[in-house]
């Protein structure tokens, strides 16, 4: 098929297109104005008040329409979760000790932080939904940082979403970084730490690794195959 010819069946099919949706919508406006003569008669029936007969609504039809029609609410959707595990378990029963071993850090030291890091963490209501809390953001950070639970398994304890833990994570990471950063990490404070290690007898020393060294040792007859030339384990 040359070039012509396809211009010329691309053509027909458009035009072909165009009657079908032109049908189309005259069906559609024929059925509107026969559902609403019908919806119009039974009004009239059932009142025996004159209606308008023009195939549009007016607001006389609206009104009479309003009176026989049971109207739903409407509401927002969203799953049923709970807080209970939060909101009285840990907030009201544990104890220092359920703390440090979860958190990581005593219930003060938690509520220091979220004390410091609520300008940057704090979020208003909406229409939806209340915002998280800023004790709870920091919590659910937290909590995904020192455990290596999975975004649903998180998402479950604090009664939230799985995406909602990935976006909080995320920003109470940069809320830590943007406030807490300047203040703890200075030129001042570094030599304050040189200092106290000096005075421990690490001199020149800014910072330390934990960590614990176990030596390897390998048989006596098979040790030149585990030392290379250099001394190292290879």
């Amino acid at each position: 098929m040359d070039h012509a010819a396809t211009i010329a069946a691309l053509v027909a099919v458009l035009n072909t297109s165009q009657l079908i949706i032109h049908l189309s919508l005259r069906q559609m406006q024929r059925n509107r104005a026969r559902r609403l003569r019908h919806r119009r008669e039974s009004l009239k029936s059932e009142s025996g008040t004159e209606l308008s007969e023009t195939t549009s609504p007016s607001a006389q039809d609206m009104t009479l329409a309003m009176g026989h029609v049971d109207f739903v609410e409407r509401r927002f959707w969203a799953r049923e979760t709970s807080t209970e595990w939060w909101d009285r378990i840990v907030l009201q029963v544990w104890d220092e000790s359920q703390w440090l071993r979860n958190f990581r850090m005593r219930k003060g030291t938690f509520l220091e932080l979220c004390e410091l890091l609520s300008p940057a963490l704090k979020r208003k209501d909406t229409r939806m939904r209340a915002a998280l809390t800023v004790q709870k953001r920091v919590a659910i950070a937290l909590w995904k940082l020192a455990t290596p639970d999975s975004y649903r398994s998180v998402a479950n304890h604090f009664g939230v979403g799985k995406s909602t833990v990935g976006v909080v994570v995320m920003q109470v990471a940069k809320a830590i970084v943007k406030v807490l950063l300047p203040k703890v990490v200075t030129l001042g404070n570094a030599q304050v730490i040189i200092d106290g290690f000096a005075a421990m007898g690490f001199p020149n020393c800014g910072g330390a690794i934990d960590g614990t060294h176990i030596p390897i040792l390998g048989p006596d007859h098979q040790a030149s195959q585990y030392i290379n030339r250099k001394g190292y384990f290879s």
